[in-house]
């Protein structure tokens, strides 16, 4: 048993010393290969990469394509000819080992039923959703604020939208009510300087001036829709509008009521001659307009309109717009404004053939036609439209009924005043009064 020991002992004291001469060596043969032996004793590792190849006979034979050398430097382990390499089928291109195109950005992966899961087609995005992988299965949708791009590749910040002084459409807004503004002010220059005339006498004089200054008001109101909404804002534009309109309507309706008292006033044994003058007309002014006050106060008390972010009538936009937080409110403002224009409409038509020479209660007439024709059609449009064409339509409706209102009631008159003077006399005036006898 001992000298089986030794025996082996010595065989290891042999390996040691072989091991230690065998790492020491290290040359180069005559082929240029390095010749040497790692720690373990083992020589350096090298592999050929053949490939098998049919020539035209159809028979095979196996080429060298390459070689693989461990030891070599880690760029130079494996080193391939890709062009000496022959793939079934004859091709000496890679085959591919999917039969679809790699999605780019912007699209996902949508199998092919009934065919394998390397088969697939490329879709694009839904509008909203976004891929910034490629070969990705499924989209993500943008945030709420964001919105995708068109390649669907990026999501990005939606459009903040109003009607501005900026664009083009709230500029030319702007610019024609200013413009329209200044009209009842040129009326009222007119009338003020022709004050004494039978024309701007009739009808209560100080009544047209209080009617030329509301009408302005209302001209100027629409103002107050154009611009980024904000608290104030969004109370004020209705508040104003109702308020100088429901003034405006109101003088006419006093005017109309006037023109029907002064014309019984003057029959024998009547008791209204009392009634014709500047308190009437202020009572049915105050009367008229405190309503709408009443109104007005209980809906920006209880029910206060808000700007409002409004990201679902556009979804590339996001709107500010004012919410009237009650439409019910809003609706009775525009209702009493129509009971107003409605009973002025009435009164008017009954009195349009009395017997004045400068009767008015027929351009009236034609005025609140206009006025509630306006306000009638606005209603459906203002029910259909989105976004900042809401606020149009309204600014819209505000010009068009008070233009239509003021040419009705004044351009007769400015007409005779300033083309045919001789008609704005107290003799043509007795003279049509005993041609109407």
């Amino acid at each position: 048993m001992s000298s089986q020991l030794v025996e082996i002992f010595q065989k290891c004291c042999l390996h040691l010393q072989l091991l230690h001469y065998l790492r020491n060596i290290h040359f180069k043969n005559k082929d240029g290969q390095e010749v040497f032996f790692d720690a373990n004793g083992d020589g350096p590792l090298h592999f050929d990469v053949l490939n098998w190849q049919l020539n035209s006979e159809g028979a095979r034979r196996l080429v060298n394509v390459g070689r693989y050398e461990p030891h070599q430097h880690q760029d130079q382990e494996l080193v391939i000819n890709d062009s000496a390499i022959l793939w079934s089928g004859g091709y000496t291109q890679v085959p591919r080992s999917v039969c679809s195109d790699s999605c780019p950005l912007g699209y996902r992966k949508s199998s092919r039923q009934g065919q394998p899961l390397c088969c697939y087609d490329c879709v694009l995005c839904s509008v909203g959703e976004i891929s910034n992988q490629t070969d990705t299965a499924d989209c993500f949708r943008c945030p709420e604020d964001y919105w995708s791009n068109e390649r669907r590749d990026t999501c990005i910040p939606k459009v903040i939208e109003f009607l501005s002084f900026g664009d083009t459409m709230g500029c030319t807004l702007a610019c024609v009510a200013v413009i329209l503004s200044l009209i009842p002010l040129f009326i009222l220059w007119i009338f003020i300087k022709n004050r004494e005339t039978p024309i701007v006498k009739a009808n209560n004089r100080d009544l047209s001036y209080f009617l030329l200054v509301s009408l302005n008001l209302c001209f100027l109101c629409s103002l107050i829709f154009i611009g980024q909404p904000n608290n104030m804002s969004c109370i004020v534009r209705q508040i104003a509008f109702g308020l100088f309109f429901s003034i405006s309507v109101s003088s006419v309706l006093a005017k109309t009521i006037i023109v029907v008292i002064a014309f019984n006033a003057t029959k024998p044994g009547s008791n209204l001659r009392k009634w014709v003058g500047s308190k009437t007309a202020c009572l049915i002014i105050v009367c008229g307009s405190l309503i709408q006050v009443i109104i007005c106060t209980v809906w920006i008390t209880y029910f206060p309109p808000f700007p409002q972010f409004n990201s679902d009538s556009s979804k590339e936009k996001i709107i500010i717009e004012c919410n009237e937080n009650s439409l019910p409110m809003f609706y009775c403002m525009l209702g009493y404004l129509g009971l107003l224009a409605t009973m002025s409409l009435i009164v008017a038509f009954l009195a349009r053939k009395l017997p004045d020479s400068f009767n008015e209660a027929k351009f009236i007439t034609f005025s609140m036609l206009v006025f509630v024709s306006v306000w009638l059609s606005f209603i459906p449009a203002y029910m259909s439209t989105k976004g900042k064409f809401v606020v149009v339509v309204e600014i819209f409706a505000i010009l068009s009924s008070t233009a239509g209102s003021l040419s009705c009631i004044f351009l007769p008159k400015c007409y005779i005043i300033i083309l045919r003077p001789h008609m704005n006399t107290k003799y043509y005036l007795r003279k049509k009064d005993s041609g109407n006898r």
